[in-house]
């Protein structure tokens, strides 16, 4: 008998979830109280503390790599910079994306959520500093004071710092390069062995807010996959198919109906490293992508190039502030774009890290990691999405970047001629 996988359990514990949830908030409100405080919080908030954990040291750890792995002189020439800009931009326009169709359709406007809850997640607002005193706090005085207290901009600024050295020292600091691989390794073995409670810190999570706020907090949910989902076409439709068609000269219908076939890949396995042998064997084969240019800037991209999951948080963000009824200020948006962009460096490609990644952003903004109990349940398909969305950035770059190679070698043969 084949053995169930992670998304099959998940998405069952979903449905499983709100079934309880809603049964019990409809025929028996006191049995739920009971179940709540002793099986479905419980559940949740351990899944949740597990994910807290991990935060931390998975963006520093990755984040070094991240670096230390783009800062090869060699690659880092022309055709580097280039996919780097590109990535970089894609992904600030994602999270825009995001921000706004949140912002416009309000997924979490009027969510029912008790004062007991709210208490419970220990949120206050605090007066939001300005835009220079924010860049100029990005800089920590002391790191090892960053990564006690979980500051996120700072920890990203100092760890592109230590991944700047190890490029440049090279040998020299060999080991310890080695060191942060093997740092890595761990917290990548951890997510995955976290991830395995997700069935069950789903199933509380769901289940406590639908038992708490019946029918309306399933359309609350409902509309934020829906936003998530539009942010995803949108991007997919207007920013990459701006770089193939107006950059890479191409047609996006011919892009996508050859590059299908890495996409249902990616949908399937949720992890844009796992796709990434076949995203790149269709690029070249299908695309016509350039060995040299495919074999350089799609593994580049599954590393830095997190749209999809930047996408998420900005939905996310948006819609959790609107559910504790909390409005961000435009210092705080520009916060969460800023942390989204600089930690999609160096983030694995690997199913759940972008949860882990939403509650760094919600720490940024002073929001609650508990309100990430909301959509937790519903995220293992929405990462499905995520990854799609994700591995066809990577080749519509690539497919740019050879394009513009291709044209400047037959300029430069013409010169020569």
């Amino acid at each position: 008998m084949k053995k169930m996988n992670l998304t099959a359990k998940i998405l069952i514990a979903l449905v499983i979830g709100i079934i309880t949830g809603l049964s019990l908030n409809v025929f028996a409100p006191d049995l739920f109280n009971v179940l709540d405080t002793y099986l479905f919080t419980p559940l949740g908030q351990i899944f949740l503390s597990l994910i807290n954990m991990l935060v931390v040291p998975i963006v520093f750890f990755s984040l070094v790599l991240g670096v230390a792995g783009l800062g090869d002189t060699k690659k880092l020439g022309r055709i580097g910079v280039k996919a780097i800009v590109t990535f970089m931009v894609t992904t600030a326009i994602a999270i825009t994306i995001g921000l706004t169709l949140a912002s416009v359709i309000q997924p979490g406007e009027n969510s029912p959520f008790s004062a007991e809850e709210r208490e419970a997640a220990s949120f206050e607002e605090e007066e939001t500093p300005s835009v220079g005193e924010t860049l100029l706090d990005i800089i920590p005085t002391n790191p090892v004071s960053a990564l006690a207290e979980g500051n996120m901009l700072q920890i990203i600024a100092f760890a592109i710092f230590i991944g700047f050295a190890l490029t440049v020292l090279k040998e020299k600091t060999k080991g310890v390069l080695n060191l942060f691989e093997q740092g890595n390794d761990i917290m990548m073995y951890l997510v995955g062995v976290v991830m395995k409670f997700a069935p069950y810190g789903t199933f509380g999570l769901i289940a406590s807010a639908l038992g708490e706020a019946g029918f309306e907090s399933l359309q609350s949910i409902m509309m934020y996959v829906l936003v998530v989902l539009l942010a995803l076409v949108v991007h997919a439709i207007v920013t990459y198919g701006s770089i193939i068609m107006f950059l890479a000269k191409k047609s996006p219908i011919w892009f996508y109906k050859n590059f299908f076939p890495a996409m249902t890949v990616g949908f399937s396995t949720s992890s844009s490293n796992a796709t990434l042998p076949i995203s790149m064997e269709v690029g070249q084969r299908d695309l016509k992508i350039s060995k040299s240019s495919s074999s350089f800037v799609q593994p580049l991209g599954a590393t830095i190039n997190m749209d999809g999951t930047a996408i998420m948080q900005g939905v996310a963000t948006i819609f959790i502030a609107q559910v504790f009824d909390v409005e961000l200020t435009f210092v705080q948006l520009l916060t969460v774009v800023m942390t989204a962009v600089l930690a999609s460096i160096g983030t694995a490609g690997v199913p759940g890290v972008g949860l882990i990644l939403l509650a760094m952003v919600l720490n940024s903004v002073g929001l609650p990691v508990a309100g990430i109990g909301l959509i937790l349940g519903i995220d293992r398909l929405l990462d499905m999405c995520r990854t799609a969305i994700n591995i066809s950035g990577d080749a519509a770059v690539a497919l740019f970047v050879s394009e513009s190679e291709k044209k400047r070698k037959i300029k430069e043969q013409r010169g020569e001629a």
